[in-house]
């Protein structure tokens, strides 16, 4: 309908158009007089005809047609202007004779507007003609609002209803679209209920009944099929109305397809609560689900069992392999997991209501706590055996290799068990001390189990008393150096010492066991190696000045000190604030912390070897170091491993062993030199071996500063200085 009244128009002020159509002239000219002077627009047509013509240019607001014409008479022309594209809604204001009952039908049949008795009562006329142009502009309106909702309806995917109780059903073609049917289609309620999947029907049958029962409002969401086969979830809601009796006669209300919002939905809800990278709970859903066993085991009186799963060295794949194949790894890890963890491993009891077993046995789960921290929910467990079982079961599980880039690794995990009531009443206590156990058996070797015990609460908060307690150790300067000799055997020279770091607390020495791999895990293995760079530099200068004995000292330098963009810097400044030459110092860096951050290291072994440093790889032989990253590295010493030495003139593989490395060295033109000699048949076979640099309790133990003067001047028959 593109008929729209001018005065509808915004700011529309133009006097109102008429045209006015008769073939008697003198009341064509009377009649168009009377309305000009009444402030209308007029223009005429003698004819239906000619009238119709004059509508390909011109439009008016409203026509007065002449009843009784000749050739197209009034009740033609106002059928032909009804068919005309855009007219279908134009007032159109027919002139009858005073007592033409069967003309005033007739003019409406044919889509007149209304009817006016031909008079000479020009002010009547106008009257009424204003009153079409009211009525027509607020029929637009009316019109514009029913497109604007039905445009918005449609937009929405929502359209309305009303069904009268016992009188039927009317849905609005807005709704019969959004259940797929067409404007003219009208359904009963049992058509409608036939669109309902099958469990949806049986749901809203009861809630329909019970609805109309109390006359409440509808408010569900339900599943309908479409004819074509799609299945869609719609929301119907509906109010009651009640006659004048305050009987419920009726209901009124809207359906809406909301198929689309609630797959926003639930992908939302899903977000919330698993982990997007391997599908499992997470740590928000894993704390309700715990939340809701622990509940459960209290009212029927069993118990509960929460494991807590954590990788083993996962940061060493990722810092070598990347992140991109860790999170393979972890999507693979969390696969095994769900295998681990099923509902037969579940205690049925028939005697608990199937429902609440139900709801009981889904409670159960695998989910990732964060990182490489997983948990496992088991609802009901009837002891502790039944909850090592579990465990057992995922760590074998684990032990299988796991393919990245077409490569076998191998990964293990640390778990630890917590159990309900025994070990806590609060998902928080049994969270707690799960972590407690699980630490521990990373403590023990990793790759195990461990049950939470009380005592082991206690050896948590030593550890976190040491770690606090370490953090302010340099401050406090609670932390030594001890030193130990580097002899070269044949001559019974004093090559070098190696500087180890001691920890002095509460008066007493805490052994590097204890608190190196603590400090590694906290980082503060960094500032820690950085104090012993420079009191290694100061006490060299000490040795110089006061006793007149040069020493080359070797330093421990984790693989972390590289992270530090001022580490060549940093050596100069030491060395340089006491006068030292850079070859003073040598810095050793095991060949697993080498090989794990190889790209860092490279570039700083270089600048420090530019200056003088040596570098040396410690223990040697452990890692998984490959021989062709040892030609490019700028190193001057290889030390063979305490773990070679140890089995020497014992083990025949230790001896092999011993053999390549001093071969290799040799082929390298690099120094070789055997860490942890205690006996005189290690000696013995290493020197037949062909190394002769040796450092272990057999020559002298590490001693402070004092003690090492005091044990060079007893050796000082047989010593020379290796920096003179």
């Amino acid at each position: 309908m593109n008929y729209e009244h001018p005065a509808m128009a915004p700011g529309a002020d133009r006097q109102p158009r008429i045209l006015l159509v008769d073939d008697d002239d003198v009341n064509l000219l009377l009649t168009g007089a009377a309305l000009r002077e009444r402030g209308f627009t007029v223009n005429e047509a003698t004819g239906g005809l000619s009238a119709l013509r004059m509508l390909a240019d011109w439009s008016p607001d409203v026509m007065v047609l002449d009843a009784v014409m000749p050739g197209m008479d009034g009740f033609r022309t106002c059928e032909a202007l009804r068919d005309l594209p855009g007219f279908e809604l134009m007032p159109v204001l027919m002139l009858t004779g005073l007592d033409d009952e069967a003309s005033i039908e007739r003019a409406f049949d044919a889509g007149a507007t209304d009817f006016f008795v031909k008079s000479h009562h020009w002010s009547l006329l106008a009257g009424r003609l204003r009153y079409l142009l009211r009525t027509s502009h607020i029929q637009m309106e009316l019109l514009r609002s029913r497109a604007k909702l039905a445009r918005a309806q449609d937009l929405a995917r929502m359209g309305s209803f009303d069904w009268r109780l016992g009188g039927g059903l009317q849905l609005e073609p807005e709704a019969l679209r959004v259940i797929g049917h067409g404007p003219r289609a009208p359904l009963s309620v049992p058509e409608v209920m036939r669109l309902l999947v099958p469990g949806a029907r049986r749901a809203m049958a009861p809630l329909l009944r019970d609805v109309v029962r109390h006359g409440t409002v509808l408010d569900s969401d339900v599943t309908i099929c479409l004819p074509d086969g799609r299945e869609r979830i719609v929301h119907v809601e509906a109010e009651p109305e009640f006659d004048d009796q305050g009987g419920l006669c009726a209901y009124a209300g809207i359906i809406q397809d909301v198929t689309d919002r609630r797959l926003i939905e639930d992908k939302i809800r899903h977000l919330a609560n698993f982990d997007a990278l391997t599908g499992l709970p997470n740590r928000r859903q894993l704390i309700w689900r715990a939340e809701r066993a622990l509940e459960q085991a209290r009212r029927m009186d069993h118990g509960f069992a929460l494991l807590l799963i954590d990788l083993d060295r996962f940061k060493n794949i990722n810092d070598t392999l990347g992140h991109g194949q860790g999170d393979e790894l972890l999507v693979e890890i969390g696969r095994r997991l769900r295998t681990c963890v099923h509902h037969c491993d579940q205690i049925a009891d028939m005697s608990i209501d199937a429902a609440v077993l139900r709801t009981h046995r889904s409670l159960e789960a695998v989910g990732r706590l964060g990182g490489d921290e997983f948990v496992a929910l088991l609802p009901e467990v009837e002891d502790e055996a039944q909850a090592v079982r579990v465990a057992q079961g995922i760590l074998q599980a684990m032990r299988e290799p796991v393919v990245l880039g077409g490569r076998e690794y191998f990964v293990t995990a640390s778990v630890g068990v917590g159990l309900f009531p025994r070990d806590g009443v609060s998902v928080v206590d049994l969270l707690r001390n799960a972590d407690v156990a699980m630490y521990a058996a990373k403590s023990g070797g990793r790759n195990a189990l461990q049950v939470y015990r009380p005592h082991l609460a206690g050896q948590g908060r030593e550890r976190l008393e040491l770690e606090s307690a370490l953090h302010k150790a340099i401050e406090r300067n609670e932390l030594v150096l001890h030193y130990q000799p580097k002899v070269r055997v044949g001559t019974s020279t004093v090559v070098a010492v190696e500087a180890l770091m001691r920890w002095r607390r509460n008066g007493a020495l805490v052994q590097p066991g204890e608190f190196i791999p603590l400090a590694e895990e906290t980082g503060l293995i960094v500032p820690m190696s950085e104090w012993a760079i420079g009191e290694v530099a100061r006490q060299i200068g000490v040795w110089r000045d006061v006793h007149g004995v040069e020493l080359s000292v070797a330093v421990n330098l984790p693989s972390r000190a590289f992270e530090r963009s001022d580490l060549v810097d940093l050596v100069r400044t030491a060395t340089e604030r006491h006068g030292l030459a850079p070859r003073a110092l040598e810095l050793e860096i095991t060949e697993t912390g080498l090989m794990q951050n190889l790209d860092r290291v490279i570039p700083d072994l270089y600048r420090l070897t530019q200056i003088g440093v040596e570098i040396a790889i410690d223990d040697f032989g452990t890692g998984y170091s490959s021989l062709a990253y040892l030609t490019q590295l700028p190193i001057s010493e290889l030390k063979i491993d305490r773990s070679f030495v140890r089995d020497l003139g014992v083990k025949r593989q230790s001896a092999a062993v011993v053999t390549a490395v001093i071969a290799l060295a040799r082929s390298l033109d690099l120094k070789v030199v055997a860490e942890g000699v205690e006996t005189v048949l290690q000696r013995d076979v290493l020197l037949r071996l062909g190394c002769d640099e040796m450092q272990g309790n057999l020559f002298a133990c590490a001693m402070t500063p004092e003690e090492l003067i005091r044990w060079l001047s007893a050796w000082a028959p047989q010593w020379t200085s290796p920096l003179t």
